[in-house]
């Protein structure tokens, strides 16, 4: 594990210090952070690292749904006859009545949107209206929609005086597979520049492009709105060794827990995510 941490991202004409716990709490005592709910840097980077600090986790997804599965709980529904429903103009109950009282927003859009997840026969239907939206939308054309949606929503209805980022995708480092097709990640040195585009480009059809796919619907729903994007998916493209199915101890764990090239250790690379954001909202509070 000494390894992994043994790498420090140096970014080229600024400093990026460690997170100052008490300078940060200083700065947001009396304010609010709403974060999207994922292991990332919301629940794991505050909780771990400012407990003192008041967080309201909140799903910053969109309804009709059913069921407790992670990101999903609020997000879609189980409808009879196999499809999972979405209904892309219904904010969720739980974030839709709460545009004043939070200071900073994080959204994130998680590792939902794949096929792995929804198969065709069990597929995603789309719904505007209440009725399903014809012809049927393919999943990236649906999310594209459900971002347009969810993102005039936001500009409509949250004031312009809270700071509001869009966290981009954290990049999967699987290797011959993906995560059901026997998929690794033995790695334990970070990948170079020249092997990004071979990983991670979508005109390469690898099993880890969703991170640059989404990411670019994505932006391109936040252009000209007050949201800022948070890209930390370039810098964390390179670390392919810093996942923990390499680091788990134990010849037999990657048998038994499988093998996991999508979260991360920690500490690790979220500590980074964590220094970038907490400089990001420090600095646009205390130029307000």
């Amino acid at each position: 594990m000494v390894r992994i941490n043994s790498w420090k991202w140096v970014p080229e004409d600024c400093d990026l210090n460690r997170v100052d716990s008490v300078r940060f709490l200083g700065l947001m005592r009396n304010k609010n952070i709403g974060s999207g709910r994922e292991r990332g840097p919301g629940e794991g980077y505050i909780f771990q690292n400012l407990m003192s600090l008041w967080l309201i986790t909140v799903q910053f997804c969109w309804q009709n749904m059913s069921g407790s599965h992670n990101n999903l709980s609020y997000l879609i529904k189980m409808e009879t006859g196999g499809i999972y429903r979405v209904d892309i103009d219904i904010p969720a109950d739980d974030w839709a009545n709460i545009a004043d009282f939070y200071d900073v927003l994080v959204f994130n859009t998680g590792h939902w949107w794949g096929y792995d997840k929804f198969p065709k026969e069990k597929p995603l239907v789309f719904f505007e209206g209440g009725k399903p939206i014809h012809p049927p939308l393919e999943m990236f054309d649906g999310f594209k929609v459900v971002l347009e949606n969810m993102v005039a929503h936001i500009e409509k209805v949250f004031s312009k005086r809270i700071l509001k980022f869009w966290r981009l995708q954290s990049p999967r480092h699987f290797h011959g597979g993906d995560w059901n097709q026997n998929g690794s990640c033995l790695f334990d040195e970070p990948l170079g520049e020249l092997q990004l585009d071979l990983w991670f480009d979508p005109s390469n059809n690898g099993v880890n492009k969703e991170a640059r796919q989404l990411n670019r619907l994505i932006e391109s729903a936040l252009k000209g709105t007050s949201i800022r994007t948070l890209d930390l998916t370039h810098m964390s493209e390179f670390r392919a060794d810093a996942h923990p199915a390499i680091w788990l101890g134990k010849k037999d764990a990657v048998s038994v827990w499988g093998q996991d090239c999508m979260h991360w250790c920690l500490p690790g690379v979220p500590d980074t995510w964590v220094d970038i954001l907490t400089q990001l909202i420090g600095y646009s509070l205390e130029t307000e």
